[in-house]
């Protein structure tokens, strides 16, 4: 699995419906972030969008005024919720072909927690088809995109308190995990840290708390607020990486991201984080939340990628849904 700031052919994102229930009562407040984070990225590559028919494909075009056209294209897959992260398809390269394949793992809506899902499991063979790649099919292991991160070079970061829940593959020990891994990823180490952010529906999504940005250096996200409940969880993990080898010899390079303030809706706590960054071919789409750290997250991350654009995007109303723009994109890697 190549690195996510490897060259894109393209970005893919599943568009959201009115009736969805990522954004219950607001769907016409978040359709200026997806229009915004659609356009930017038309800017850089190519951006792939399902929809569910040709309605919702002129309804999309009308409100891409600003988008690059020829940069965007449109795939009649039907989905149940936009975050295409999770429910797309992992693309893989293979040593003896140079096309790209499809691994296709299953997708059960983070352990069952919402009613509909058919829809979005079914979209990686669906784009496989569509491009004419080799599918794997893997949908006996269940497997989210956002629940890991590679550096393209044979390691990959999860948590512990994903992976390994009972509600995704509660037959298989970890050892049987990593193999699977290993076997569909063309990973040969695996970074196991713990728990994730409060309030984050996914048991602990990985691209919400701690990211590659190169083969040895990490970001990841640091609370300071000994009070608050992501402190210890969030020192645990940082002391992990700190202990953690590549190649079973090199130290990583560990650069902290702060949190922003706690957000809350009707008294739940929202997993805002910088750490949920997308990597586009010239730019990086950086969450943004109207917050004192913003700053301080941007210059981080104009740190360690000095050769892209650093767009800051304001995502107050999209992580209502309990995402941002990792969870809503998925690369397709350039052959």
């Amino acid at each position: 699995m190549p690195a996510e700031w490897e060259p894109h052919e393209a970005t893919w994102i599943s568009w959201p419906h009115p009736n969805g229930i990522s954004f219950p009562g607001r769907y016409e407040s978040i359709l200026p972030t997806f229009v915004r984070m659609s356009e930017v990225l038309s800017e850089s590559e190519i951006v792939r969008i399902n929809v569910s028919d040709s309605a919702q494909e002129r309804t999309v075009r009308s409100l891409l005024k600003k988008a690059v056209p020829e940069r965007i294209e449109f795939f009649h897959i039907p989905t149940d919720e936009p975050w295409c992260r999770d429910h797309g398809p992992i693309f893989i390269r293979r040593d003896e072909d140079p096309q790209l394949a499809v691994m296709d793992f299953g997708y059960n809506a983070w352990g069952w927690k919402y009613p509909l899902f058919d829809a979005d499991d079914a979209v990686p063979a669906q784009i496989g088809e569509k491009l004419g790649l080799t599918i794997f099919d893997c949908n006996g292991f269940v497997l989210e995109g956002g629940s890991i991160d590679v550096n393209g070079a044979g390691a990959l970061l999860t948590t512990k308190n994903c992976l390994l829940n009972p509600n995704r593959n509660p037959t298989l020990s970890q050892q049987q995990i990593e193999d699977t891994l290993r076997q569909s990823l063309g990973v040969h180490e695996i970074l196991w840290l713990g728990e994730g952010l409060e309030g984050d529906d996914t048991d602990g999504h990985v691209d919400d708390i701690t990211r590659f940005v190169s083969h040895d250096t990490v970001v990841t996200v640091v609370e300071e607020d000994e009070n608050d409940a992501n402190y210890e969880p969030l020192q645990n993990n940082l002391q992990i990486l700190r202990a953690a080898k590549i190649n079973r010899k090199k130290s990583l390079n560990i650069h902290s991201l702060p949190m922003p303030a706690p957000l809350y809706r009707e008294g739940q706590r929202l997993p805002a984080s910088y750490a949920n960054f997308f990597i586009a071919n010239k730019v990086v789409l950086m969450p943004a939340f109207s917050d004192v750290h913003d700053a301080w997250a941007l210059s981080v991350l104009k740190e360690v990628f000095p050769t892209r654009q650093i767009m800051p995007i304001d995502c107050r109303e999209l992580i209502w849904g309990l995402g941002a723009f990792h969870c809503l994109t998925q690369q397709q890697p350039a052959v």
